[in-house]
């Protein structure tokens, strides 16, 4: 609910949510399926979104998830 206020607050940028996956990364003992560069790919690619990108959504590396 907040990506979506803040997308609807600042309608120039494009505010987004980001699900990277089951990364492999101390927080989980290294127990994740992929690596950082793997779970890293979808925060780098949303990053780099243009003017007339989505905004307010819910993403992964396969696309949009629903809320």
């Amino acid at each position: 609910m907040i990506t979506v206020q803040y997308a609807k607050a600042f309608p120039h940028m494009r505010i987004n949510s980001v699900e990277p996956g089951f990364t492999a990364t101390d927080l989980n003992d290294h127990r994740g399926t992929q690596t950082v560069e793997e779970g890293a790919e979808i925060i780098v690619r949303m990053a780099q979104l243009d003017q007339h990108g989505p905004t307010g959504g819910y993403f992964d590396v396969h696309g949009s998830l629903p809320w």
